[in-house]
């Protein structure tokens, strides 16, 4: 039994090796070279590998920065609202109403999966310029007199665009939450007098709130490190942290400065998104 144990523990073992030397290799050895990097200092070409903590002193206490990072979680925290709130009712449709073709509704919401996502993002730059698809219909229909200049390069652009491609992202793992959903549940609701709003809020909610919580998850995290969006529709009201990260690595030639800002982004993003998995456990608890 033992050599059993230990033939299928090395089988085990030999399967998960190349995955987990590709992640140390890839993954694990770069993140830790960044954290190396953070604590060193750019002296014009030279390195100094001195160990030092200026580089996060600075990151968390110049004004930019810390204006930069706030920014960033303020754009991500609303994106990521208002994706969740767009993709449920979606995610809800396909899991409760469609009874044929549920497949093909699927495949329709990965569409967006098929098209580069550089390339989204300068259709949404065709879509809210100045004589753009939305400023030209506008003046058309007569609802205003000039085009609208505040809808290109500022924060309500890097919104609108963040939240249209990653919604697909959102919509998946809520349509999963909510198909596991068992209906037996909700006829026992509704045998016990709950209308559909109280049924919806006492049931089928807590239940994909799980989901829910993941999808926000999927949207948050990468969102905030963004840099091509706000690059390209964000002006410089949209500018987020990756962009001042990048500023540092090339043009800066500070690149222990951008590695500090770099760690500390993703230590608030790791804090955040530790305490949704402990609401999501939560939630899941209390759904099984």
């Amino acid at each position: 039994m033992g050599l059993l144990l230990r033939g299928e523990a090395a089988q085990g073992l030999l399967l998960v090796s190349p995955t987990f030397l590709y992640a140390l290799v890839l993954l694990a050895a770069p993140l830790a070279l960044v954290v190396l990097l953070s604590f060193w200092t750019q002296n014009y070409l030279e390195l100094d590998r001195t160990f030092t903590f200026a580089n996060y002193r600075e990151a968390w206490t110049d004004p930019l920065y810390r204006l930069l990072m706030l920014r960033s979680l303020a754009i991500s925290g609303i994106v990521t609202v208002l994706t969740v709130i767009l993709a449920f009712p979606i995610a809800y449709f396909v899991a409760f109403h469609v009874k044929r073709n549920r497949a093909l509704w699927l495949f329709l919401i990965t569409i967006p999966f098929w098209t580069s996502y550089l390339l989204r993002v300068f259709l949404w730059k065709v879509i809210l310029g100045y004589n753009g698809v939305l400023n030209s219909a506008l003046i058309w229909l007569g609802l205003v007199e000039e085009p609208l200049t505040f809808i290109l390069y500022d924060v309500n652009a890097v919104i609108l665009t963040l939240t249209h491609a990653w919604a697909p992202f959102a919509i998946l793992p809520i349509y999963v939450a909510l198909s596991r959903i068992d209906r037996s549940l909700l006829e026992a609701a509704e045998d016990l007098g709950d209308g559909p709003l109280r049924r919806f809020f006492r049931v089928t909610l807590p239940l994909a709130m799980p989901g829910v919580l993941a999808a926000g998850l999927i949207v948050f995290i990468p969102t905030v490190g963004d840099y091509v969006t706000p690059r390209l529709v964000g002006g410089s009201d949209g500018l987020m942290i990756a962009n001042i990260i990048q500023v540092q690595f090339g043009k800066a030639n500070d690149a222990p400065l951008g590695a500090a800002l770099s760690v500390s982004s993703m230590a608030i993003v790791a804090a955040i998104s530790l305490t949704l998995l402990l609401v999501a456990r939560r939630f899941g608890g209390a759904a099984r």
